[in-house]
């Protein structure tokens, strides 16, 4: 049998709660935090021991707006309890403070006044309050207030915890949707994505961005002469080693499609896009890969075609992709084992129109 919990004598007949009250056992609250904002010293006592004696957790005293406001700051307490009258600042101000410091979160704030006419409730309200008790309140009454709000807080904490799960998923989820199975490589529609992102970024830091468009030489020779098997073990290979040689943490390799790969190279000019193109082939020719069908070497090369700017207001992926893409056509059309600069070639035909 539980036997009934009386305040002590000394603050029985506070003004702040009504007198005589008991506690009712296995109705109070738990893993909760509680602010108790009143310049009555005896009314934040009664209010702390009645929420202690409930299962609070932790409970923080202030007897005006500027150390209520510190309170809430360092210790970010799941609920407010906060009168209106305090000295200097009253409690509208503190709540509208309050609400200003949430950044997002929210935090549960009851009124306790005095005060109970219609313009003093909505005020309250109004100033980011979410509930009103007018003094003396009873601790049953305000236990069941702190219960309502804990089961909101509750509710949100899950809500949170939710999105948060959601939010996991569908990263799990567009990663996966990004990659290519084959290769592990980001797929086409990750670098339409990155490579958005990229333009932007250079284009506020103004910086030189590469994008290079990359294709396997005769690879339908080399499936027809040695089987798709084979292929699929040679297009991983080559996912490999573009992993490989991405070896800055914005560097990032993708499968633009079939035979074709792409590198998108922030930070990189033009000088910088030709010594990786390079190095790149060299890379693969070490590899020795076996290429019985090819008309250029009797190993496995590379064409590349290469775009490099720094984005301006006109710069998108459509036209960075028809730059590459523009060059690696002229790469293979001189015979492939290559890479072609885009700019290069621009400044080679307005070299010979000025002559």
């Amino acid at each position: 049998m539980n036997t009934p919990t009386i305040p002590p004598p000394a603050i029985l007949g506070s003004k702040g709660l009504a007198p005589g009250t008991i506690h009712i056992a296995g109705q109070g609250i738990s893993n909760i935090r509680v602010l108790v904002v009143d310049d009555q010293n005896s009314v934040r006592q009664l209010i702390a021991y009645e929420l202690k004696r409930s299962g609070a957790t932790e409970v923080y005293q202030a007897n005006d707006a500027d150390s209520a406001l510190e309170l809430f700051q360092k210790h970010r307490p799941d609920l407010v309890l906060l009168d209106i009258r305090l000295p200097g600042k009253d409690g509208y101000w503190v709540a509208r403070r309050l609400r200003e410091s949430e950044n997002g979160d929210w935090t549960p704030i009851i009124f306790l006044s005095g005060l109970d006419s219609d313009l003093d409730v909505w005020q309250g309200i109004e100033s980011g309050g979410d509930d009103y008790l007018v003094k003396p309140v009873k601790p049953i009454v305000l236990m069941a207030k702190l219960r309502a709000m804990q089961r909101l807080l509750d509710m949100r904490r899950r809500l949170v915890s939710m999105s948060a799960e959601l939010r996991q998923a569908n990263q799990r989820l567009n990663h996966m949707v990004e990659i290519d199975p084959l290769t592990g490589l980001v797929n086409r529609r990750g670098l339409e994505r990155i490579l958005h992102s990229e333009i932007d970024a250079a284009r506020r830091e103004q910086q030189p961005m590469t994008l290079m468009l990359c294709d396997l030489d005769f690879f339908k020779t080399y499936n027809d002469s040695l089987g798709h098997l084979k292929g699929d073990d040679c297009l991983r290979e080559v996912g490999r080693l573009l992993q490989d040689v991405c070896v800055r943490p914005r560097d990032v390799a993708f499968r633009y499609g079939g035979e074709e790969f792409a590198l998108l190279l922030p930070s990189t000019p033009r000088s910088g896009a030709m010594t990786f193109a390079r190095a790149l082939g060299n890379v693969l020719r070490k590899r020795t890969i076996p290429h019985p069908a090819s008309s250029v070497s009797e190993f496995l090369t590379i064409s590349g075609g290469i775009t490099t700017c720094i984005p301006d207001s006109n710069t998108d992926q459509e036209s960075l992709i028809m730059r590459a893409d523009q060059a690696l056509y002229t790469a293979k059309a001189q015979g492939r084992d290559r890479f072609f600069s885009f700019e290069m070639q621009m400044d080679t035909i307005e070299q010979l129109r000025t002559r």
